[in-house]
């Protein structure tokens, strides 16, 4: 009797024995995440200050898998300030603020050492290419992207569609209704993101008042990668920020041979609605559009590569694209610099980059930029947005590997920006911006 009853036991319960256990092999955890400690310091030209900051934290991130499909992810990011210098604290001469070591935190509350956000939270269906991810999440494009060279990037919040074709072709589709952008720690709305960084001046010269008054509660991202014959690629993608602006960028590239290619670039925006106000001192696309053009010659092998690049901002107007939802990656971009703002304006750079063998475990990739740019007069608001003097930037950055310690990559990056020409005699144009030298020691352990 004690026999039949196990057997019937085992009838009655083994299905359901089979799908929990099939259910728990395909339901996983899993944690991961990045420590960082960043230490940064600007010297400035003469008597203007120098500034030093020291930060640690990093992020946390669960990835919870229900099967092959489904998967849920959060991450949290932190930022805390070790207080090596006050940086509240303006510069005597200026009146103004660090500009690089405030971005390691919070720069709309300077005084707050500790910096927490949950930057990530999401979730995410996936299957025969194609991926949708709802929720808060790291995209990283041409124009909105992490821009990820402070402690906690730039973070988006919406839903975001990816197809991934054969031979690396695919589109992409966003619809975004919030942003975090990098130094300030908290997510916005579309229109009061726009101006969290400061905003410059108005084409006839006074301080820009679109912050806190700009009106937009979305932005529409569109990409295509396609490819049309073997060595020919086009890659475009279109930005539609609601009430704002339409931007389009384009960039084909060409393979030339094995070691050879040529790229092209062109950014062309327009206005849309009102420009983010209707009332003209409050507006930010405070014009009917603007173009940019570039090209790119690289020559590359498997280990070392080069690259000439030129950028042309057209006299149409200034190139603007909010500063808070990302980089700009041009051709011509250098760490530590932006071309938004201006128009009228010309960029040429050298880049170079090869691996450094150090000794037997410890290898260096090293990247060398050398850069010319010629940008209008800087008194000149209309084409000059942020009153930058033309200038001349030099960056040499290092990424260490360890062999014996493969989780662990410092970077060393060292940043040097000289003024061209004749430069008005007001330290606001010097400060932070050229005549200056900058050091980031940058150190992560990835888990």
């Amino acid at each position: 009797m004690r026999f039949k009853l196990r057997i019937l036991l085992y009838v009655i319960l083994a299905p359901g024995l089979t799908l929990s256990q099939q259910l728990e092999d395909r339901m996983t955890g899993a944690f991961s995440g990045q420590w960082r400690t960043f230490y940064m310091t600007t010297v400035n030209k003469g008597e203007l200050t120098d500034y030093h900051a020291l930060a640690t934290g990093g992020h946390l991130k669960y990835l919870f898998r229900f099967n092959s499909s489904w998967e849920i992810g959060g991450a949290l990011y932190n930022a805390t300030n070790l207080n090596i210098q006050d940086l509240t604290v303006p510069d005597p001469l200026t009146g103004r603020y660090s500009r690089y070591e405030e971005g390691l935190f919070d720069r709309l509350n300077p005084s707050k050492d500790v910096v927490v956000l949950l930057g990530e939270l999401y979730l995410s269906y996936s299957r025969a290419g194609h991926g949708f991810k709802l929720g808060r999440m790291k995209v990283n494009t041409p124009q909105i992207n992490p821009e990820d060279g402070r402690m906690i990037p730039t973070l988006v919040q919406g839903l975001w569609y990816t197809y991934q074709g054969k031979e690396a072709q695919g589109m992409q589709f966003g619809l975004l209704n919030r942003v975090a952008p990098r130094s300030t720690g908290s997510f916005m709305r579309i229109g009061e993101s726009i101006g969290a960084y400061p905003a410059g001046r108005d084409p006839d010269g006074r301080t820009s008042l679109y912050p806190g008054n700009t009106h937009s509660d979305f932005v529409l991202v569109a990409n295509g990668n396609l490819k049309l014959t073997p060595g020919l690629r086009v890659n475009v993608w279109n930005y539609y920020a609601d009430n704002v602006s339409n931007t389009l960028y384009l960039k084909p590239q060409l393979e030339l041979g094995a070691n050879w290619g040529l790229e092209l670039e062109w950014l062309h925006q327009d206005r849309v609605g009102a420009g983010g106000n209707p009332v003209d001192s409050l507006r930010y696309f405070d014009q009917k559009g603007a173009d940019v053009l570039g090209v790119l010659l690289r020559y590359g092998t498997p280990k070392s590569g080069v690259s000439l690049a030129y950028d042309r901002i057209l006299p149409r107007g200034r190139f603007l694209f909010p500063r808070e939802w990302g980089r700009e990656y041009f051709f011509s971009f250098q760490k530590l610099e932006r071309s938004e703002g201006s128009s009228d304006n010309h960029a040429l750079v050298v880049s170079y980059q090869t691996p450094v063998g150090l000794s037997k475990t410890i290898q260096m990739q090293s990247i060398f930029s050398l850069g010319r740019h010629w940008k209008p007069p800087a008194l000149d608001a209309e084409r000059n947005k942020y009153a930058f003097p033309d200038y001349t930037h030099l960056n040499l950055d290092f990424f260490f590997e360890f062999e014996k310690l493969p989780k662990f990559r410092p970077e060393l990056l060292l940043t040097y920006k000289a003024a061209n020409g004749e430069v008005p005699d007001n330290p606001n144009i010097y400060f932070n911006k050229v005549d200056m030298f900058h050091i980031s020691l940058i150190v992560n352990y990835n888990f």
